[in-house]
């Protein structure tokens, strides 16, 4: 599933396309992706105009003219294709297989935007933008890691006293929203931080900031920016949507390199992989501790 970088980046770009566009025609393929297309979709969008185009962890939302919001989740293999508008460099051709674009947004100007995803896991729902706070699906949604609010304080408090395992409660969306697997790894690479150690072993008992949590939050925000500067990792199924690849994968210190030294300067370890919560953990036992 993309990670927050790949859909910042895909929220990047889409931005210059829809907002301040108007919704001439909404063209649905099918009746429903994981779930059915809310009531009237198409007719409750046609010519509404996207004021602007935000992100809620791995969610994209369009804040249209009427206070309406459209939320819009890729799933697995959900991606968008920006055709009328400026041109972007594809590294790569997209597919453009009929079979699998399944909503076109026409847009104002004579720009489209064309919904692909091969699995349908993907979906779109059409809510009040003044209750989502309270919607199902981001009431629990933590804190934005690349908000103002995550820094060493805030981790220290939200990890205070939890023996969960530390990349485990990174992982915990109600705490702190979007982070996934691959760039759980990097940052606590780079933190120098064991994904098995007790998260509330980076607080101090007495309240302070500690330097460990400190640095984690640090290499946290630095990672997710690099990611996003990179348009995102090209793995499986991501996109930009311009059609390019992002290319952040080639800057994995531990992600997918099991086996394979570590590089962090001096240090003579390998990287592991081991499995947490069924997922795949990647990190070298040398220097992260």
């Amino acid at each position: 599933m993309p990670e927050l970088p790949e859909v910042e980046t895909v929220r990047r770009g889409l931005e210059p396309a829809m907002a301040g566009a108007r919704f001439e025609k909404v063209e649905l393929r099918r009746a429903g992706l994981r779930f059915p297309f809310p009531d009237n979709f198409a007719s409750r969008l046609a010519g509404r105009r996207v004021e602007a185009l935000g992100r809620r962890a791995k969610y994209l939302l369009a804040d249209l003219d009427d206070g309406a919001a459209l939320i819009m989740h890729l799933g697995m293999s959900g991606s968008f294709r920006v055709n009328g508008a400026a041109p972007g460099v594809f590294h790569h051709a997209r597919s453009k297989g009929a079979a699998h674009d399944h909503v076109v947004f026409h847009l104002s100007g004579g720009a489209s935007v064309t919904y692909n995803d091969p699995r349908r896991f993907g979906f779109m729902l059409l809510e009040r933008r003044e209750a989502l706070a309270e919607h199902k699906l981001f009431r629990d949604i933590g804190v934005e890691p690349l908000g103002n609010e995550l820094d060493g304080a805030l981790l220290a408090r939200l990890f205070a006293g939890k023996a969960a395992p530390l990349k485990a409660a990174l992982l915990d969306q109600s705490l702190i929203a979007g982070l996934g697997n691959i760039y759980v790894c990097e940052a606590l690479h780079r933190a120098g931080l064991s994904p098995r150690r007790a998260a509330g072993t980076i607080a101090r008992k007495d309240g302070a900031v500690s330097a460990r949590a400190a640095l984690l939050a640090r290499c946290i925000r630095e990672v997710l920016e690099e990611a996003v500067a990179a348009g995102g990792s090209s793995l499986r199924d991501h996109r930009q949507a311009d059609g390019s690849l992002g290319y952040f994968q080639h800057n994995f210190r531990v992600y997918g390199r099991g086996g394979g030294p570590c590089v962090s300067p001096g240090c003579e370890g390998l990287v592991q992989r081991i499995a947490q919560s069924g997922r795949s953990t990647f990190f070298c036992g040398a220097c992260q501790r």
